[in-house]
């Protein structure tokens, strides 16, 4: 079987910067690897799930190598849709700092009550504004302080439609090899929860954005838990 394509897939409420430095490290680790983009929000009208898998999907066909996707933050709710799209291709599934699968559920569903009210008391003509707004004064700046790699991360941003953190998720599931890298401390419950279905683990004490400013450990506990997804128990 030829070596797995890592495919290293941002959240939709951010850019393909997000993962393109890891991609780079990976490559230089001697694996293909590649970090595309998501269908922009702002371009769908409805069916949100539905249109970005089959937009990722579109860039995937073909390939032939097994593939591993590596999904970040909100895009972990977009995996088993993907993962649909892609029959027989997906070899396992790295959530990094991500959310898990929520089928039949919306964002809301699964967000803490308080922020989803803040949230939606933030809307304006049905958009919620862009990710970085979400954060604290100045907490973007700790987590990525290069001001050329947050000005590039910014540009990439917009505002968000709230239709589609109301949207329920498709009853997909995903029941392949999956894995969990845990970044910062607000993903510890799904780490925990990983540990529970018995994936491989690593948990890492850097940050949600640690790929942009990492991407060093990032690629290798990827490349370690590729490897541990790949073993008969995993496979």
């Amino acid at each position: 079987m030829a070596p797995p394509r890592f495919v290293l897939i941002h959240s939709p409420l951010l850019g393909p910067l997000a993962w393109r430095s890891v991609a780079a490290e990976l490559q230089r680790r001697g694996h293909a690897a590649e970090a595309p983009a998501w269908p922009r929000l702002s371009a769908i009208a409805d069916g949100f799930y539905g249109a970005l898998a089959d937009g990722l999907a579109a860039q995937l066909d073909g390939a032939g190598d097994p593939l591993i996707l590596v999904a970040h933050s909100g895009a972990g709710a977009l995996v088993p849709a993907l993962a649909a799209r892609l029959p027989g291709a997906v070899a396992g599934v790295i959530f990094a700092d991500a959310i898990l699968p929520h089928p039949a559920r919306s964002w809301f569903d699964t967000a803490p009550r308080e922020m989803g009210m803040q949230l939606r008391a933030g809307a304006q003509m049905g958009e919620l504004p862009s990710w970085d707004q979400w954060w604290p004064p100045g907490a973007l700046e700790r987590l990525v302080p290069d001001a050329a790699l947050r000005e590039a991360l910014l540009a990439e941003l917009e505002p968000l439609p709230l239709a589609y953190f109301e949207e329920a998720a498709p009853p997909d599931v995903f029941a392949g090899p999956a894995a969990y890298l845990q970044m910062s401390g607000a993903y510890g419950d799904d780490g925990t929860a990983a540990g529970r279905y018995g994936w491989p683990l690593v948990r890492l004490p850097l940050h949600h954005l640690a790929m942009l400013t990492d991407p060093e450990p990032v690629a290798a506990a990827l490349e370690s838990l590729a490897a541990r997804l790949a073993e008969p128990a995993h496979g």
